[in-house]
């Protein structure tokens, strides 16, 4: 059975940090690339980061640069965000993807992240 379970969910101040994590299982992880994505409400999702199957290559939506980090461990099957310097436009409900060469595709549950004083 194919899981990606996020974890992490809270709630945080402006200018606070939060890491989220993913564990999956049921399926090759490490064959996959990966990719964190976020909807706030009454909003598209939209993409945050992605990361290759090997780690060695990442990306980041404009909006997160220099504030969020994307890394895997092939060796536990998860894949984190770490979120610092965290803004209340940063609120949503975040979610991890796996994908392989377009082939096959899965998505977590989702977590919440809510930034506010």
């Amino acid at each position: 059975q194919v899981q990606l379970v996020e974890s992490g969910e809270g709630l945080v101040q402006p200018g606070g940090s939060l890491r989220l994590s993913c564990a999956a299982s049921g399926f090759s992880f490490s064959k996959y690339a990966l990719r964190w994505y976020r909807q706030a409400p009454g909003k598209e999702r939209e993409l945050v980061a992605t990361i290759t199957s090997a780690g060695d290559s990442t990306n980041y939506t404009d909006s997160v640069k220099g504030r969020f980090t994307i890394s895997r461990d092939n060796a536990k099957n998860t894949v984190d965000l770490q979120m610092n310097s965290l803004k209340p436009e940063d609120t949503a409900v975040y979610y991890c993807y796996a994908r392989w060469l377009g082939l096959r595709s899965y998505w977590g549950q989702g977590t919440q992240v809510t930034v506010s004083s």
